[in-house]
C-alpha cells in the first residue's frame, strides 16, 4: 500500500529549476531513501512533503490521516539542555527507561546532564536522530540523518532506525549507497 503519492511536483528557486515533475510511491510500513547530488532538490521534496515548502507544481497525498515527522539537516536541538531533556522535551510522556536505553543505543549513555551545547557534532547529531525516532508518528521524514557520524556512530544509528522503525513509513535522504541498502531501503535516484 502506497504511504505517500508524490505527483509531478516541480520546484524552483528563482531560476533555478531543483524539483521537475518528479512522481513517485512511498510504500508504507517501508524505508525509502531517495539520493542524488547535492542541489537535486532531495531536501525540498522533504520540504514539501512536510508542508514547510510550497510546491510550485503538483501534489503530494497520503493514505490516511498520517503524522509526520522529520529530522533536518540541522539538529536543531536546545543547546543548554542535556541530550535526555532534548528528547523529553520534544517526545512527552516516555520513561526515563526509554531515553536511557535509547541513548545507550547510540553510544551516548555517557552524556547525563550535559548539555547538548558541550558535544561534538556526531554526538548532537545521533541526539537530534534519537529524538525524531521516539517521536509519535506515521510517516517519518530523515534528511542526511547519519550525515557526520563516523562509521560505529553510523552503524549503531542504522541498527537503531531498524529497531526502532515499527512498521512507521521512513522516507530519507542519503548520498551514500550503502546506507539505504543497510536499511534494505528501496531506492530512488534524483538527477
Amino acid at each position: 500500500m502506497t504511504a505517500i503519492k508524490i505527483d509531478k511536483i516541480s520546484k524552483a528557486f528563482g531560476e533555478k529549476q531543483v524539483l521537475r515533475a518528479f512522481s513517485a510511491d512511498i510504500a508504507e510500513g517501508k524505508a525509502t531513501a531517495i539520493m542524488g547530488p547535492s542541489g537535486s532538490g532531495k531536501t525540498t521534496l522533504l520540504r514539501i512533503i512536510a508542508g514547510l515548502e510550497k510546491a510550485d507544481h503538483g501534489a503530494v497525498s497520503f493514505s490516511g490521516d498520517d503524522t509526520v515527522r522529520m529530522m533536518f539537516q540541522e539538529d536543531r536541538l536546545l543547546e543548554y539542555f542535556s541530550a535526555a531533556d532534548n528528547i523529553r522535551f520534544a517526545c512527552p510522556g516516555l520513561s526515563e527507561q526509554t531515553i536511557n536505553d535509547a541513548l545507550k543505543g547510540v553510544g551516548l549513555e555517557d552524556t547525563k546532564g550535559q548539555p547538548v551545547s558541550q558535544f561534538s557534532g556526531g554526538m548532537k547529531r545521533r541526539t537530534a536522530f534519537v529524538r525524531a525516532l521516539l517521536s509519535k508518528c506515521d510517516i517519518l521524514l530523515l534528511d542526511e540523518p547519519f550525515n557526520g557520524l563516523d562509521e560505529k556512530s553510523r552503524l549503531l544509528a542504522v541498527e537503531f532506525l531498524k529497531k526502532h522503525q515499527n512498521g512507521r513509513t521512513v522516507f530519507m535522504t542519503t548520498h551514500r549507497r550503502d546506507e539505504a541498502e543497510m536499511l534494505e531501503a528501496k531506492i530512488i535516484e534524483l538527477k
